[in-house]
């Protein structure tokens, strides 16, 4: 269906590699279409056990969802052509989250936004040292979706919260000591154990499992204690005033970065991402989890804040976004509440049948 995908079986094995170098990656419709149908293919195909996901070359497994076309059908068609491809990256999501066969992602460099989406509904799910993993939504006035919501309100300690609302970066080995990867491994190992995977499809977590060394500390860690006093409160407003009294009374480097980094984030944004933890961590369906992201993309695709968050950070780069409402005061609960209605009954999300 695209050259931007490669999909091939090795013997017991399907492996799905991701193939657009220039955009690292970047999910376009194409590819997930081209993903969903030959999972489905192989779901129903015995001789088939396992899946490998990974990326062909580059620096990127995935660096996130088509944000240029988002933009232009947010600018040009009211948001039809974004909530097509909504619908059915969302449907991908789910049909990873819920597929039978174990499927191993290696998230082997960038992993951002849609390949978060791609990554973490996998059983198995491999960082290195080139990984780069983020939700950096806030950044453009989008939220954390893709199932962004289910995975980081069930980290521990605010990680998720923390996570979503500055758009930290994380390494393979903060990636593992999180939980959102299952396994280490140094990247000169991975062609040897993807080939071993092929031979021995049935002994997957054996493989992964087996000693290749230390990863390095996991940085994070050292801050895990100031990330859950600071980003305790669900309301956001508490999360500035608790990083501001730290960096203003006792003279702290790190609160005053993270709160110098969320005066950059839209305040739309860190107030939706606040709601949608609090509400995911409540579900115990994933599709209503996508039910839920789909109603905010909806919304939020066509708001100001999306535009002009791409326009500033990816298109022109010069950092600047104008965001609208420009304070996290003029974030009513009337907004949230709008962004978070259901959609009409024919405009809801649903799985692939």
């Amino acid at each position: 269906m695209t050259d931007d995908i490669n999909i091939h079986t090795h013997g017991r094995v399907g492996h799905i590699s991701l193939n657009r170098p220039k955009a690292l990656h970047a999910l376009t419709l194409d590819m997930c279409l081209a993903m969903s149908e030959a999972l489905a293919a192989w779901a129903e195909d015995d001789a088939i056990e396992a899946v490998i996901l990974d990326h062909a070359e580059g620096r990127g497994f995935c660096a996130g969802g088509d944000i240029n076309l988002l933009r232009q059908s947010a600018l040009n068609d009211g948001g039809k052509a974004g909530r097509e491809f909504f619908l059915h990256e969302y449907r991908l999501n789910h049909q990873m989250f819920t597929y039978a066969k174990p499927i191993v992602a290696f998230m082997d460099g960038v992993t951002m936004g849609g390949g978060v989406g791609i990554s973490q509904p996998c059983k198995f799910r491999v960082a290195t040292e080139n990984t780069r993993f983020a939700m950096p939504e806030s950044g453009i006035g989008l939220f954390p979706d893709v199932g962004g919501g289910w995975y980081l309100s069930r980290l521990g300690g605010r990680l998720g919260q923390f996570l979503a609302l500055t758009g930290a970066r994380l390494d393979g080995s903060e990636c593992l000591w999180t939980g959102l990867a299952t396994h280490y491994l140094p990247s000169d190992k991975l062609a040897e154990v993807k080939a071993r995977i092929i031979d021995n499809p049935d002994r997957i977590g054996g493989i992964l499992s087996e000693p290749v060394g230390t990863p390095p500390p996991a940085r994070i860690a050292d801050n895990a204690d100031k990330i859950a006093k600071h980003f305790a409160s669900d309301t956001y407003e508490d999360i500035l005033a608790s990083l501001e009294a730290e960096a203003e009374n006792n003279g702290s480097e790190w609160a005053a970065k993270e709160r110098d980094t969320l005066g950059t984030k839209s305040p739309q944004t860190c107030k939706v991402a606040l709601r949608e933890l609090v509400e995911s961590a409540k579900l115990d369906d994933f599709a209503d989890e996508m039910r839920m992201e789909y109603r905010i993309g909806s919304r939020v695709l066509t708001r100001p804040d999306f535009a002009e968050g791409v326009r500033a950070v990816i298109v022109d780069k010069t950092g600047d976004p104008k965001w609208d409402p420009p304070t996290p005061e003029g974030v009513d609960e009337a907004m949230i509440d709008a962004i978070f209605a259901p959609l009409p009954a024919d405009e809801e999300w649903t799985p692939l049948s």
